[in-house]
């Protein structure tokens, strides 16, 4: 996949004579609320930054797979980034396999670790 790190994409820009500042950003999730109520969520982002122009607009650059949530299916999430790494290490699988164990079980972590280890065993 397409990845440019923030200092080769400031020399790329400063050759076609645009001078920016580029803000690299670690980050976990990336929510983007919609008019009307709903979400587009990116977990676990690849590459995430911030390019401010020249006139005081800016740039955000996010890579990653987004997933729609609609309005009415909106809910707070009840479990946590740390629940799901503890439930991928308990269980020995993916996050992403733990992150679904989580939410069929509502963020009950002993559940989904019990799910995931007898999946694994049948």
């Amino acid at each position: 996949m397409f990845r440019m790190d923030p200092t080769t994409l400031v020399k790329q820009l400063k050759r076609l004579g645009i001078n920016v500042d580029v803000e690299a950003i670690d980050a976990d999730r990336v929510i983007i609320e919609e008019v009307g109520g709903g979400r587009i969520v990116i977990e676990n982002p690849e590459t995430t930054m911030i390019i401010r122009m020249p006139g005081g607009k800016s740039l955000l650059q996010v890579m990653g797979r987004p997933r729609r949530v609609e309005a009415e299916a909106e809910q707070a999430p009840a479990f946590t980034e740390e629940d799901v790494r503890l439930v991928a290490e308990q269980a020995g699988v993916s996050l992403e396999e733990a992150r679904k164990a989580l939410e069929e079980t509502g963020g009950d972590i002993a559940e989904a670790i019990i799910r995931l280890q007898e999946a694994k065993q049948g």
